[in-house]
């Protein structure tokens, strides 16, 4: 089976960098980068010492609803490239012993007991796996620490 990492959505990306509040209402906190665990949820880099970067709250959800999990992201302040969609691990998770890996139906509602805390290397073993289920429509990966949301992992 082929799967697809899909990140952030440029164009609200680039809403939340020119100003517009983040999912909890708030415009974005500005911070500046010491250089270490800052990753970029819409590229795929850290943020290097020195530059500045957004916190805010982020929902990948269009509606909100029961399972319309929202957690914290950081963004690089000014534009930067999506990372490109495909079969390989975004490079960013390299650096992450494990995440959590989640499966959603075609109603946006996880499907019950799909999720787990998965090493990294695992990931796209797990995620043929869930989507070995009829009523896997997508999947989520989170942080397991600090459930931040990286990706979504799609069918190829």
């Amino acid at each position: 089976m082929t799967i697809r990492y899909i990140g952030l959505p440029t164009g609200r990306v680039r809403q939340l960098q020119s100003g517009a509040p983040g999912d909890y209402g708030r415009v974005p906190e500005r911070r500046i980068s010491d250089g270490g665990g800052t990753p970029c949820r819409h590229c795929p880099a850290h943020i290097a010492a020195g530059e500045s970067y957004l916190v805010l709250a982020y929902r990948p959800f269009a509606a909100r609803q029961p399972f319309a999990e929202t957690g914290p992201i950081f963004l690089h302040a000014g534009p930067c490239e999506r990372a490109a969609e495909g079969e390989a691990l975004p490079p960013i998770a390299a650096g992450t012993p494990d995440y959590i890996v989640r499966g959603y139906g075609s109603d946006d509602r996880i499907v019950s007991g799909t999720g787990a805390v998965t090493p990294t290397v695992r990931i796209a073993q797990r995620a043929a796996e869930l989507f070995g289920r009829a009523n896997v429509g997508y999947i989520h990966v989170r942080s397991a620490r600090d459930n931040c949301y990286p990706f979504r992992i799609e069918r190829g």
